[in-house]
């Protein structure tokens, strides 16, 4: 159960940019199963207004509205492209090309209810990304959305054949365990069992780029997960 441990980035009369944990819904579900990430800003705001969503398991920046004329401004803003959206994942394995477009037309999977897939009829979709750190095992990857399909980037790594770490949708699922990595791994004399370094689906919103109602650029940026950047630092040893 994902808990009220959400950190505000930015806020001001017209919206508020939260740094979202992985695990807490954006909006209730239809099964009411969790508390929501809207729900615990309705008790602190009164009143507050939907602009755009991330998947429960993603972490990182999304814009609520504080206002109906803001929610106006901004859910256009996002439905005509005019947001700039960077993220940032870890990706299995080391990506041929350091950058790259994936231009793959996505649509609902025509046998798994909840999946989406890349197929020639489906929706036009477009990533754009660069390979940050490489590594033969993992890979720091920045993405960029240009349009915003459900589950895009997720569909979109493993349509290149690099899946997203910790992905149970479209990658293996498993964790990233140290040991997978460290040939000379030895678990710590306090462990019984090894913690791995990323258990969560391993992608973030990490940059969001617009002007404002009023006219003024604004640039919100949730910082990379301590754990991306300690997975990151291990790698780095081991080259």
């Amino acid at each position: 159960m994902a808990k009220n441990n959400f950190s505000i980035v930015f806020e001001n009369d017209d919206f508020v940019a939260i740094n979202k944990p992985s695990g807490l819904l954006t909006i209730p579900d239809r099964d009411q199963s969790q508390k929501s990430l809207k729900e615990f800003l309705l008790e602190k705001y009164g009143s507050i207004f939907t602009v755009h969503r991330l998947d429960k398991d993603t972490s990182g920046l999304v814009l609520f509205a504080k206002n109906e004329t803001s929610h106006k401004f901004l859910s256009r803003m996002f439905e005509e492209r005019e947001v700039q959206k960077y993220y940032l994942g870890i990706v299995i394995g080391e990506p041929v090309h350091p950058i790259g477009d994936i231009n793959a037309p996505i649509s609902e999977h025509p046998m798994h209810k909840g999946l989406m897939t890349v197929y020639k009829n489906g929706k036009p979709s477009f990533t754009s990304y660069e390979v940050l750190e490489a590594n033969k095992h993992f890979s720091l990857v920045s993405f960029r959305l240009h349009t915003g399909r459900t589950h895009q980037i997720r569909v979109h790594s493993k349509h290149i054949g690099h899946p997203l770490a910790c992905d149970d949708l479209y990658g293996d699922g498993k964790p990233v365990l140290l040991s997978s990595i460290k040939k000379k791994f030895k678990l710590s004399k306090h462990d019984e069992e090894e913690r791995p370094m990323i258990s969560r689906l391993a992608l973030h919103s990490y940059k969001l780029i617009f002007t404002d109602a009023h006219g003024e650029a604004m640039e919100l940026v949730a910082e990379m997960p301590k754990e991306f950047r300690a997975l990151m630092v291990q790698l780095k040893k081991l080259k």
